[in-house]
C-alpha cells in the first residue's frame, strides 16, 4: 500500500499494488543534494540518484488476539463510523 502523507487535496488516496511491484524513483532537484526520510531515519542523497522500493526478502510472525482485530482497533481509535458532533 502506498499512502500519501499530508496530501494537498482530498483526491490523493492510498494505492494498493501487488507485492511483486518494484518502484524506482529518480531525484530531480535544483539542489545538489536532497533529504530522504524513511521510517524516522534520515539521510542525504545526490541529485539524479535512483531509489528502488521493493518487498523485503524476510517475513515476520504476528499474533492476533481473538477479541481484538486490527480493523476493530482502528475503528475504535479513529472513531470510524461514529458521529461525534453531539
Amino acid at each position: 500500500m502506498i499512502t500519501p502523507i499530508a496530501p494537498h487535496n482530498l483526491n490523493a488516496r492510498p494505492l494498493i499494488i501487488p507485492d511483486s511491484t518494484v518502484i524506482t524513483l529518480k531525484v530531480i532537484s535544483r539542489e545538489k543534494q536532497s533529504m530522504l526520510s524513511l521510517d524516522s531515519r534520515t539521510t542525504t542523497i545526490n541529485c539524479n540518484e535512483k531509489i528502488t522500493i521493493k518487498k523485503s526478502n524476510f517475513t515476520i510472525k504476528t499474533i492476533q488476539l481473538s477479541e481484538h482485530t486490527f480493523f476493530k482497533t482502528l475503528r475504535n481509535k479513529l472513531l470510524w463510523g461514529e458521529d461525534r458532533r453531539n
